[in-house]
């Protein structure tokens, strides 16, 4: 009888189990860098770091866009590549363990751990930067810049 409960203990912890998780974690560490650098490295809206930087970035089934600013160049987008995490197969037939590993992100991981980003000038906003004259109308609402290009 205790054999057969041991057994049964062992087995439900090998079936309630989410390898991919336990394993792998749920973030990978991504490197960021940019041509000039200092450029500001936004994740899901939120300010992460400027680069150069490393940062862990949290394990995700949809697409995770990544977004480098930096004034005066224009914005570059860039979606991580991911790829499938070939430990979740350890799941076997545990429906609960592949449940756990998707809705911790750990079915996918990051393939990519580095990103060299080339950043270019903005000639819209770069023409901005010193205006000869701004006029605001207030009650028209509308702003007016003047530019003296040299």
């Amino acid at each position: 009888m205790k054999s057969k409960l041991f057994t049964l203990a062992i087995a439900s912890i090998f079936l309630m189990t989410s390898c991919a998780t336990i394993f792998t974690g749920t973030k990978d560490a991504i490197r960021f860098d940019s041509n000039p650098q200092g450029a500001k490295v936004y994740i899901d809206g939120l300010e992460i770091c400027k680069t150069p930087c490393t940062t862990q970035v949290k394990r995700s089934l949809s697409d995770k866009l990544v977004e480098i600013k930096l004034d005066g160049y224009e914005t570059r987008v860039i979606t991580l590549d991911r790829k499938f995490n070939a430990v979740s197969i350890i799941n076997l037939g545990s429906l609960i363990g592949w449940g756990i590993d998707a809705a911790t992100g750990s079915l996918m991981k990051y393939d990519k751990k580095g990103y060299d980003i080339e950043l270019e000038k903005d000639n819209k906003t770069s023409l901005l930067t010193n205006p000869s004259k701004i006029e605001i109308n207030t009650d028209t609402k509308i702003v007016d810049i003047y530019v003296t290009q040299k």
